[in-house]
């Protein structure tokens, strides 16, 4: 029988040597997380007989729902995949923390100078997404970007946003202040009456310990809404 082990392809369609001579833009998620499967101490143990990296690395995508999905997966749900062992899953993770990284490093060097550079910035992060995201951005003095974090996740339709993760995040960065953002899957960034509760109660949180609340920017599909813009993050701190 043939075998079908990534190291008898031809080497210009490996994903590893494709990466080397193409470069990583040209790789699906399916090929980047094949190439991490491979690395590190020993080979490769097939997690279902007859399928090599490549083809776990998509059956993994596919059970957990994605990269995203497997960012989310307890440890101990992935060790349970046949396949995967501790040095794999801790490969795993630690790619993916990496690219938070980078990710958090790039948005320090933006300049979120208008609500409308700020849904630029984020909407790519949310294409595709099917339930709503809160992520908050945190700002020093000058109002330039000393981090950020993805606060929480919901429903399509609605999420709960945990008022003292955003103090406690923005604390522990040594922040001024704070520009909280999320999507809407519908693509409509009209702004719900669970919008607006929020709003209000981070605003009355970040003065109890003198951050300043500048925004609060819903992403739609083309369009977005921002709390600051519209008038009524003025009209909240009147109340």
């Amino acid at each position: 029988m043939k075998s079908d082990r990534i190291k008898n392809w031809p080497k210009e369609e490996r994903p590893r040597e494709r990466h080397l001579t193409e470069g990583v833009d040209r790789l699906t998620e399916a090929e980047l997380l094949a190439i991490i499967l491979r690395v590190g101490q020993g080979t490769f143990k097939e997690g279902v007989r007859g399928q090599n990296a490549s083809d776990f690395a998509r059956t993994l995508l596919k059970e957990f729902g994605g990269l995203a999905g497997l960012d989310r997966a307890h440890v101990q749900d992935l060790l349970k995949v046949p396949g995967l062992g501790p040095a794999k899953v801790a490969q795993i993770k630690a790619a993916l923390r990496l690219g938070k990284i980078v990710c958090a490093g790039k948005s320090a060097s933006v300049s979120f100078e208008s609500s409308q550079a700020i849904a630029d910035y984020f909407r790519p992060r949310f294409i595709g997404k099917r339930q709503e995201i809160v992520v908050g951005v945190f700002l020093n003095g000058q109002n330039k970007p000393v981090g950020e974090k993805e606060i929480t996740e919901g429903t399509p339709t609605q999420v709960t946003v945990y008022t003292r993760r955003v103090i406690e995040e923005a604390l522990r960065l040594s922040a001024a202040a704070v520009v909280l953002v999320h999507n809407h899957p519908s693509g409509n960034p009209e702004p719900s009456f669970g919008d607006d509760d929020t709003t209000r109660d981070l605003l009355k949180a970040c003065r109890l310990v003198q951050l300043v609340l500048l925004d609060h920017v819903i992403v739609g599909e083309s369009e977005h809404y921002s709390y600051s813009d519209s008038g009524r993050l003025n009209e909240f701190e009147k109340e």
